[in-house]
C-alpha cells in the first residue's frame, strides 16, 4: 500500500495558510530548460475568512497529495473561490482533481488565463474573468484586489492583493527555485537566497524588463501597503519585502556589473587556451575587472546565462568543425538571442585548423543577439603557439582599451541623439537616414525630432524604450 505524505501547513499571517508543497528531488524544470540544484517549492495559499479562497494549487505530480493535504485543512466543500494567477502546469496541475470534487466552484483568472487552462485541461470550469482593479469581498473588512501582470512571464499572469492584511501574492515576480524549510526570507540562507533570485530573473525574467520597470511602478502608483509578498516558488518576503522590488527594478535597468565573462567549447583545448590568454591580458589591462571563464561543456547552462546577466562584456568561443561552432556554443547563442540581454558588449574567439568560419558565424550571432560587438574577433591556427597566446593576450588589453571606449562614445551618442538607436525589446534599429514612413518621421530625421508617441513597429514599445544602437 503506498503511504501518502503530509505536506505541513503552516500560518503565513492572520488566517492565511500555506498549503504547498516542497519540491526537494527537483533538479529540471520547465522540462530540462532549467537548473533546480536546490528544488524548488509550490506555493498555494488558503485564505479564510467569511469567504474562503485558494490562491494556485501545485504541480501536477503532486496533485493527489496536494488534495489530500488540502482535505485535512479544510472541508472542500467550504472553498467558496479560486484563485489561478498563472495558467502554467506548475501553478494548476492539481486543479483537475481538485474540481472533480468541487466542479462548481468559481475560478477567478484573466481572459488570457481562461485560454491557458481550457488549452492545458480541456475543461471549460466556472471561470470569472477579472481585470486589473477589480475585486472580490471577501468579508470581514478584506477584500482582494487583481492585478493583471501580462508577459511576467507569461500573458495569463496577474497578481493577486489581499486588503486588510497587506499581502501581495504576486504570482512568478519576486520569487525562486528554492526548497527550504525556512520560508520567510529572514529564516534562510541570505547568500543562498540572493543567489537563487538573480538566477530567476536572468533566465526568466530578463526579457521583459521593460514591462518589469512598467508594471511595479503601476502597482507602486496604487499606493498599496505591502506588508509581506507571498510568491509562487521559493520563500515567502516578510522581513523588507521591498528590498526585492528594489532589486527587480536594479535588474530591469540594464544591469550589468563590472564582469567580463567568457564562455567557450573545446575539442583539443585551444580554444580554452585562447581563453586563459585573453583573460590574461584583460587582468594586466584593469585588475579591478572580475573575470569569468566557464567551459560550456561541463557548466550548467543556466548558472552560465546568470553570469552573462550580470556581466558587461562576454567573449565568446569554439573552434571551427565543418566551417561552423561546436553545437554547445551555438545553443548558448541560441538562448541568449530569446533573452535579449541589453547594454553589453562582446567579441568572438576561437581556434580552426584547414579552415575558418566559427569565429564569423560566433560574430554574426552575438550582434543578432544585441549585443555591442566591439571588433572583428581573434582566431588561431592549430594548437596555439606562444606567439599566438601573446597575440590573444594583447587582444584582451585591446578589448578593455575598446571596451571603455565603447562606454564613452555610447555616453556621447545618448547626449547627442543624432545617431540610429536600438529598441532595448526586440533590437529593431531606427536609422535616420531611412526614417519611418509608417509613422510619418521622414528621411533625415534625428532621434531628438522623432515625436514622443513614436512606436518601434516590431514590438511597439515606446520611444523611451530606445538607446543609441
Amino acid at each position: 500500500m503506498r503511504l501518502e505524505r503530509r505536506e505541513m501547513a503552516f500560518i503565513v499571517k492572520n488566517n492565511i495558510s500555506w498549503v504547498g508543497k516542497q519540491d526537494w528531488e527537483l533538479r529540471e524544470f520547465h522540462g530540462s530548460e532549467y537548473s533546480t540544484h536546490r528544488g524548488s517549492s509550490y506555493n498555494s495559499y488558503l485564505i479564510r475568512e467569511e469567504k474562503t479562497v485558494l490562491i494556485d494549487t501545485v504541480w501536477t505530480p503532486y496533485a493527489e497529495e496536494f488534495v489530500a493535504n488540502l482535505e485535512r485543512e479544510v472541508e472542500l466543500g467550504a472553498i467558496d473561490y479560486i484563485i489561478a494567477n498563472h495558467g502554467e502546469a506548475d501553478h494548476s496541475g492539481a486543479l483537475p482533481a481538485l474540481m472533480s470534487r468541487i466542479p462548481d466552484t468559481p475560478i477567478y483568472c484573466t481572459e488570457n488565463g481562461v485560454k491557458s487552462l481550457r488549452g492545458h485541461y480541456h475543461q471549460d470550469w466556472n471561470f470569472q474573468v477579472v481585470k486589473t482593479g477589480d475585486s472580490l469581498d471577501l468579508g470581514n473588512g478584506k477584500k482582494l484586489v487583481f492585478v493583471e501582470m501580462p508577459m511576467l512571464h507569461w500573458p495569463d499572469s496577474m497578481a493577486t492583493y489581499l486588503t486588510g492584511d497587506a499581502v501581495l501574492f504576486s504570482n512568478d515576480a519576486f520569487g525562486q527555485h528554492y526548497a527550504s524549510a525556512r520560508m520567510f526570507n529572514d529564516q534562510c540562507d541570505q547568500a543562498e537566497l540572493q543567489e537563487e533570485c538573480i538566477k530567476y530573473y536572468a533566465n526568466i525574467l530578463t526579457p521583459f524588463s521593460p514591462l518589469v520597470t512598467r508594471k511595479i511602478q503601476e502597482v507602486l502608483a496604487l499606493n498599496l501597503p505591502i506588508d509581506m509578498i507571498a510568491t509562487s516558488h521559493g520563500i515567502i518576503w516578510r522581513d523588507n519585502p521591498s528590498q526585492i522590488v528594489e532589486q527587480y527594478l536594479r535588474w530591469a535597468d540594464d544591469y550589468q556589473e563590472n564582469q567580463i565573462t567568457l564562455l567557450y567549447d573545446t575539442m583539443w583545448n585551444g580554444t580554452r587556451m585562447l581563453a586563459e590568454a585573453i583573460s590574461e591580458g584583460m587582468r594586466r589591462a584593469d585588475p579591478s575587472v572580475a573575470i569569468k571563464l566557464f567551459n560550456l561543456a561541463n557548466t550548467d547552462k543556466n548558472d552560465v546565462l546568470t553570469h552573462v546577466f550580470r556581466s558587461k562584456a562576454i567573449l565568446v568561443g569554439s573552434p571551427t568543425v565543418n566551417n561552423v561552432m561546436l553545437p554547445r556554443v551555438a545553443a548558448l547563442l541560441e538562448e541568449m538571442t530569446g533573452l535579449r540581454f541589453r547594454n553589453k558588449a562582446a567579441a568572438a574567439f576561437g581556434t580552426h585548423g584547414w579552415s575558418g568560419g566559427a569565429v564569423d558565424r560566433i560574430a554574426e550571432r552575438l550582434a543578432g543577439a544585441g549585443f555591442r560587438v566591439l571588433n572583428q574577433g581573434i582566431a588561431a591556427e592549430w594548437r596555439p603557439t606562444i606567439d599566438a597566446l601573446s597575440g590573444a593576450a594583447a587582444f584582451g588589453e585591446a578589448f578593455i582599451a575598446q571596451l571603455s571606449g565603447a562606454a564613452d562614445a555610447q555616453g556621447e551618442a545618448a547626449c547627442g541623439c543624432s545617431g540610429m538607436m536600438r529598441c532595448k525589446t526586440c533590437s529593431w534599429i531606427y536609422d535616420p537616414a531611412k526614417g519611418e514612413s509608417s509613422q510619418g518621421v521622414a528621411p533625415g530625421t534625428v532621434w531628438s525630432d522623432v515625436p514622443d508617441s513614436f512606436l518601434c513597429p516590431e514590438c511597439f514599445m515606446g520611444k523611451h524604450d530606445f538607446v543609441p544602437a
